[in-house]
């Protein structure tokens, strides 16, 4: 091959690997095609309002549609399967609560609930609200304690599952109170508080996304918070604290989970965005409207957050002989 012939091959060489390496780099620049956002809860719960929130403000920032995906049943086990299971490329996460570790501490899961995902980042918090049907006769909280006192076992509360956040408060509320009443798991807060107003169950501790404007219409009455001081969005509700029981706190954080190997630089942006989208004053107020405060972790204070929950819960399950028979 002459010169100009072996000049002309290394033109259209580099020309080609040009092509290739910038087509290859259009394949892999994230996101290039939508995202789902898990929800492991049928849809009205607390949890499913911040996946919508999360995804509103995704969808803007990363111009990809980031849709939620309801997947409820199994104690949150179904979605959070589904996630595990999911190919680690940011196009598959999960909206979470700290229900995510409280469950391989009551019964077998098919995935490692910390080693098997990686937090990008938590975007909220809440404390829970005991709430009863209307026609319940106590008002207060130590009004509520003499009632099921006096008929221990009569009243049932409602709860988004097995092992969810407001199984825990259940449980922990009858330890600290000394009460008995009976738990009825569904499979999210929007079926747990529709047989709430129903009537067919009494009491729920329930996230204040989730109640908050039950409570306002009326068709829910809310009893107390469980929080350290009381909430803006309620500020004639008093604390457990403040009605006599100051060792009943039960709080929720919420955070978004991706498959363990998710590319750093994916998790990371992420993570940045979605703390970029809590800072938003609209964002802001909304969650604020929910009765929630903003929490946001970067992905390592995430970690450390889970782990610390983990061992957290087991001890408080041992403690109260929960367990499950699923």
């Amino acid at each position: 091959m002459n010169r100009p012939c072996r000049n002309l091959a290394k033109i259209l060489l580099a020309s080609l690997l040009t092509a290739l390496a910038g087509h290859a780099a259009a394949q892999t620049a994230y996101p290039n095609k939508p995202i789902r956002l898990i929800s492991p809860y049928a849809p009205g719960g607390s949890v499913t309002i911040v996946a919508h929130m999360v995804a509103t403000k995704l969808s803007e920032s990363l111009g990809q549609q980031v849709f939620v995906d309801n997947r409820p049943g199994g104690n949150t086990i179904i979605g959070t399967e589904a996630l595990a299971k999911s190919a680690p490329d940011g196009y598959t996460l999960e909206a979470v609560t700290n229900t995510h570790v409280v469950n391989s501490n009551l019964f077998p899961t098919p995935y490692d609930a910390l080693k098997d995902f990686v937090g990008i980042a938590t975007v909220c918090s809440a404390a829970q609200l005991l709430v009863v049907n209307p026609s319940f006769p106590a008002k207060t909280v130590q009004e509520v304690i003499a009632l099921l006192k006096a008929q221990p076992g009569k009243f049932d509360y409602a709860s988004s599952g097995n092992g969810t956040t407001n199984h825990m408060a259940g449980e922990f509320f009858k330890l600290a109170a000394g009460v008995n009443m009976q738990h009825i798991p569904y499979k999210g807060g929007g079926p747990a508080i529709t047989d709430l107003i129903g009537g067919q169950v009494q009491l729920s501790f329930q996230a204040p996304a989730t109640a908050m404007n039950l409570i306002k219409s009326g068709r829910v009455r809310a009893i107390a918070t469980a929080s350290k001081s009381r909430i803006s969005a309620l500020p004639d509700l008093p604390t457990f604290a403040e009605s006599g029981l100051p060792e009943f706190q039960a709080e929720i954080w919420y955070g978004i989970l991706a498959p363990a190997a998710t590319p750093k630089e994916i998790v990371n942006r992420l993570s940045n965005e979605i703390a970029k989208a809590v800072a938003l004053p609209d964002v802001k107020k909304q969650i604020a409207s929910e009765g929630m405060e903003p929490f946001v972790t970067n992905p390592e204070e995430f970690a450390a957050l889970m782990k610390a929950d983990f061992v957290k819960y087991a001890r408080v399950i041992k403690d109260a002989k929960i367990k499950i028979d699923k």
